[in-house]
């Protein structure tokens, strides 16, 4: 019954409604060849081909993410305006641009590195529709110079994704759209954006009515008994792994005889009721305070993530965080006048650690201790 409840709250962190944006640049290929071959049909040699082939882009989006590795998305897009500006012997002219704008949906494959980061690819369907204008000078006549075109076509893309809380993500994408223009070709536009993820969180549930059923007054009423205080809350329980224990110096990947220990830790916690867990990663003082803050921060993090895949206990009761070497075990002077060697490397062991405290610890039977 305990691996059931803690795998569905588990999964209720992998699923949601999310909205979002991203915002960037496109960029379109456009037919140089095709639009000088046109020009030369005509009795036109076109001298100079001027492209505009960038612009401004954008995308307005929402999804749901069904488990830890899949979502659905669609949304509305905008690749901007793109033409072009051709020269021609004898002495004339030809412009043309198009605005592409559309809406798609994906499928969306999702691959976590970590809690926070993670990549992620789509591909999808999107449906476009195209604005054409063009307008000649000299000779050259546009017989229809205003043109429209819409249509469905394939997409894909890939992207980053970093989490920065529960409910706000950043994103970094690549994406390929497959336009057909005004005028019976197809082309691939290009948009390279960044933007930002809102998921929606759960509503708190509501209260719960409980009926009160009124009792007969008593004639005469015994005095209530005197309630003994409630007993003190248990004391935390805590434990201090070594990090050279769990890590190799100075890494964040957990070794083999790392996970028998937290293996070990956790079955402790079988008949034990807690409230909170936090994971504290310490650092011994060599090296910067920047880097060690950062190292013992993902030292934290690969302790959480093993408890909660490995272990079962869920991810909503432990924190995570790491401190920089400020908190040292061993005395100011314990390793005075070493320098960095593997001497001082062993004297400063005491300080590379990983605190587990365990709050609200409770046994949940009479013979069971802590």
């Amino acid at each position: 019954m305990l691996g059931v409840m803690v795998s569905a709250a588990a999964s209720a962190d992998d699923n949601g409604w999310y909205v979002g944006a991203n915002v960037g640049q496109s960029r379109a290929k456009i037919d140089d060849p095709r639009i000088a071959g046109d020009l030369l049909e005509e009795g036109f040699d076109t001298t100079a081909l001027k492209n505009d082939d960038l612009h401004l882009g954008y995308k307005l989006f929402g999804g749901y993410q069904f488990v830890k590795y899949f979502a659905l998305e669609a949304g509305y897009f905008d690749l901007g305006k793109f033409g072009f500006t051709a020269n021609t012997l004898p002495p004339v002219g030809l412009t043309g641009h198009v605005k592409l704008q559309g809406a798609d949906i994906d499928a969306v494959a999702i691959l976590p590195f970590t809690p926070s980061f993670a990549a992620f690819g789509r591909i999808g369907y999107d449906y476009a529709f195209a604005k054409d204008a063009f307008a000649g000078s000299g000779d050259v006549i546009v017989q229809d110079p205003e043109r429209r075109e819409h249509g469905g076509n394939y997409k894909f893309g890939l992207g980053l994704q970093y989490q920065l809380t529960r409910l706000l993500g950043l994103r970094a994408e690549g994406e390929r759209y497959r336009i057909d223009d005004g005028v019976g070709n197809k082309g691939d536009v290009d948009l390279y954006s960044v933007g930002v993820v809102f998921r929606f969180g759960a509503a708190a549930p509501p209260p719960v009515a409980r009926a009160v059923t009124a009792e007969p007054a008593a004639p005469e009423p015994a005095p209530a008994p005197v309630t003994p205080p409630p007993p003190p809350p248990p004391p935390p329980k805590r434990v201090s792994f070594s990090a050279d224990e769990l890590f190799d110096f100075g890494k964040e990947t957990l070794k083999p005889a790392a996970k028998e220990a937290l293996d070990g830790f956790a079955r402790e916690l079988t008949d034990v009721q807690f409230h909170l867990i936090t994971v504290t990663g310490h650092t011994d003082r060599i090296g910067s305070a920047e880097y060690n803050l950062k190292l013992s921060q993902r030292r934290a993090e690969a302790v959480k993530s093993y408890l909660v895949d490995a272990a079962g206990i869920p991810a909503g009761v432990i924190t995570a965080r790491g401190a920089d070497g400020s908190d040292p075990v061993t005395k100011p002077d314990e390793c005075k006048g070493l320098t960095r060697t593997p001497k001082l490397i062993a004297c400063l062991q005491p300080d590379r650690r990983v605190d587990v405290e365990v709050v609200g610890t409770e046994s949940q039977t009479p013979s069971a201790t802590q």
